[in-house]
């Protein structure tokens, strides 16, 4: 591990006396990829130079305590070595964590798809749930919400399907782990006869693909412009101006019709297509994955139930790494830190248990 910080603080030293080059100055895209590059480091090599200046005054506060036969000044000594040592065993093990393969995706924004799956109008009404717990998340964090598309039920606040992507910092890697099929069970505003009901709804959560990322060929797609349509299917705009854009050699089909504007439309229909041939590509190169190398916290199947909303008992179970938290009102409302945290120490633990079989 030593020797790869060291090549890395090399690298970094190399950047840096790049980055002071007036030649280097002067070329602004060079200067913008240096300092990207450097950037990515630096924590990681200032983290590893005090983790180096620990090590020298451990040792020179052992040298001091062997030279010295005053008591107070030995005692003294004894508790630096001591404190020094925590440090130093702290600073290794954020070395290691800083050292662990990072996903490229994490800095990325997301678009995350919603659709009610098994329950009937309950499933909707769950998928709308949904939903609001992670706007509420991302508008907690000041992260910018935008609805690409919805399909609402009428009158009874369900929803069929949504698709909305969610502008922050690091949002993917925030929400990287939600993917897949959730659960309720509970019973519905509609049952009379006080039953618990199980429903479900699914949850794809896409990094947002740039225009590099992907290679659209113009002529794969199919665009159809038409009326939007509100709840119950009334016409809301008398202008053409919703988007169906169909990817021929996949069969994608993305329908956006929130704007009131065709190109605002196609350009949100065209964003939301390229995250989803880009999930596909990636989802593509993890079936190539041997299965130990896989997220303990799942391999993001969409297929996969992850978490289940148990009303009744109060109680929110991921059944990936066998989570259970409380008081579901609270966590509906957008307190979600608890279970992204878990998730997260749960993948950097099988990270680390990698990387510590591997030194």
């Amino acid at each position: 591990m030593l020797d790869r910080l060291n090549k890395i603080e090399g690298r970094f030293n190399e950047i840096e006396q790049e980055m002071a080059d007036p030649a280097v100055i002067a070329d602004m895209s060079k200067l913008q990829k240096l300092g990207k590059e450097r950037a990515t480091i630096e924590d990681m090599i200032y983290l590893f130079r005090s983790y180096k200046a620990d090590i020298k005054n451990l040792a020179e506060a052992k040298e001091f305590l062997n030279d010295t036969d005053d008591a107070d000044l030995r005692e003294m000594a004894k508790e630096e070595i001591a404190v020094l040592e925590n440090l130093i065993e702290k600073k290794y093990q954020d070395l290691k964590i800083s050292l662990l393969p990072k996903n490229p995706n994490d800095s990325k924004n997301i678009i995350i798809e919603i659709r009610a799956g098994a329950g009937g109008d309950e499933a909707g009404i769950f998928a709308a749930d949904l939903y609001r717990m992670y706007t509420r998340y991302a508008f907690n964090r000041g992260w910018k919400v935008d609805v690409l598309n919805i399909n609402e039920a009428a009158g009874i606040g369900s929803i069929k399907e949504v698709v909305f992507e969610i502008d922050g910092t690091n949002t993917y890697s925030v929400f990287k782990y939600e993917s897949g099929v959730h659960r309720v069970q509970r019973v519905p505003t509609t049952e009379s006869g006080g039953r618990i009901h199980t429903s479900t709804a699914t949850v794809a959560v896409l990094p947002v693909a740039e225009e590099v990322d992907v290679d659209i060929d113009e002529k794969d797609l199919r665009i159809d412009i038409y009326h939007s349509g509100g709840a119950g299917g009334q016409n809301v705009n008398k202008v053409a101006t919703a988007v169906r854009i169909t990817h021929i050699p996949t069969g994608l089909v993305i329908t956006c019709q929130d704007e009131r504007s065709q190109l605002k439309n196609r350009t949100k229909a065209m964003s939301v297509l390229r995250s989803r041939l880009f999930d596909l590509e990636q989802q593509k190169q993890n079936s190539e994955l041997s299965a130990d190398r896989r997220s303990q916290v799942g391999t993001g199947d969409r297929s996969e139930k992850i978490r289940t909303y148990n009303y009744p008992q109060d109680r929110i179970t991921d059944h990936r790494i066998g989570l259970n938290v409380h008081n579901i009102p609270k966590i509906m409302e957008g307190d979600l830190d608890d279970i992204f945290h878990a998730l997260a120490s749960e993948e950097q633990v099988r990270l680390l248990s990698s990387f510590n079989s591997g030194n």
